[in-house]
């Protein structure tokens, strides 16, 4: 197992398409949930054990060979949001392009051919850490990690937030984020052997209702 390989995948300057959605953040701060570094944690916080902890369990599964098929309609199920089933696709598909690019394998070639149009993200994720030769975990660690880094991220630019206290937040909830990416792994073995209705259904409604706002908008800085 070549686990640099985690590095290249997490590494926010890969081209998977990250840069251009805000995980929610840009809806939050258009309606006043996110205006500091204390409430940015507190949001981030929230999505971790909610989008992270689905989004981890979905990644890993898909290293320890779940049907990707499968998968993808657990997380359609998982996202009642159609803007965010749409971002979802979009985003896989970008990661799909760049998986097969880093590490050539029929596995992905197959789910390309499956899903022309994009799986969920995190299944693409997990097949691709699975290509690079990577465990379930390292899966679930960057699913969960790229669930609070993106608003994180974007947050900086939305409110010219200083970088520091954002990387503060991320800091900060670093414990947790490993026992997210615990708690994923452990549902991904259990989806393993028991089926997909295994997997964990965290929900964030203010998620799914601020994707649904933000769509609507005539003028937006994030795809999401």
């Amino acid at each position: 197992m070549a686990r640099a390989a985690l590095l290249v995948l997490a590494d926010g300057r890969f081209p998977a398409g990250g840069h251009a959605h805000s995980g929610g953040a840009e809806a939050a701060v258009k309606a006043g949930r996110i205006t500091s570094a204390a409430s940015l944690e507190d949001f981030c916080r929230g999505r971790l054990h909610t989008a992270g902890l689905v989004a981890g369990a979905l990644a890993a599964a898909a290293v320890l060979g779940v049907d990707p098929a499968e998968l993808d309609a657990a997380a359609d199920a998982r996202t009642p949001s159609p803007a965010l089933r749409a971002a979802a696709r979009r985003l896989g598909r970008q990661l799909l392009r760049a998986a097969r690019a880093g590490w050539p394998s029929p596995e992905l070639d197959a789910l390309a051919r499956e899903f022309p149009k994009g799986a969920h993200q995190p299944v693409v994720l997990g097949l691709a850490a699975r290509a690079a030769g990577l465990g379930p975990d390292d899966a679930a660690y960057c699913a969960a990690y790229e669930s609070v880094s993106g608003p994180a991220t974007a947050t900086v630019r939305l409110l010219s937030l200083d970088p520091f206290d954002a990387t503060g937040a991320l800091a900060r909830l670093a414990p947790e984020l490993d026992r997210v990416a615990d708690r994923a792994v452990e549902a991904a073995r259990r989806a393993a052997a028991e089926g997909t209705d295994a997997l964990p259904a965290a929900s964030g409604p203010l998620l799914e209702v601020g994707a649904q706002w933000h769509a609507a908008w005539p003028v937006r800085l994030f795809a999401s």
